[in-house]
């Protein structure tokens, strides 16, 4: 089983429109870059993800550091991420990081990351 997490940080303060969106962001920008690499690695971990109806599961943490960290234990285990840093034009300073997108990617991979995380 393949599955997509989302996460974002609550410590900024950010409105519930601006949560989803930037939720958005970091689903879309990680699903891409899972189907480029798919293509080049020729891997089928994406297409699988799709057919199985494209879980998601959104996440939250309470720091900068937290998400960081999170980031770099995505790029150790080899999983494709997405962090994204906002462009500061509506509610937090421009490259304020608010999210982080993980996966698609095998569900069990995912877990060993996220398992002490709460959900939104």
């Amino acid at each position: 089983m393949y599955k997509q997490v989302i996460i974002l940080r609550t410590d900024l303060g950010m409105s519930k429109g601006k949560l989803v969106a930037q939720g958005a962001h970091a689903s879309l920008e990680s699903a891409l870059k899972a189907k480029k690499h798919d293509e080049i690695m020729h891997d089928n971990s994406f297409n699988q993800w799709v057919r199985e109806g494209m879980k998601k599961i959104v996440l939250k943490v309470e720091s900068e550091t937290a998400i960081l960290r999170l980031r770099d234990l995505c790029v150790r285990a080899g999983m494709k991420n997405a962090l994204i840093k906002d462009a500061g034009l509506t509610e937090v300073p421009a490259g304020s990081i608010t999210a982080l997108g993980i996966g698609p990617d095998k569900e069990d991979k995912i877990n060993k990351i996220t398992k002490d995380l709460n959900a939104l």
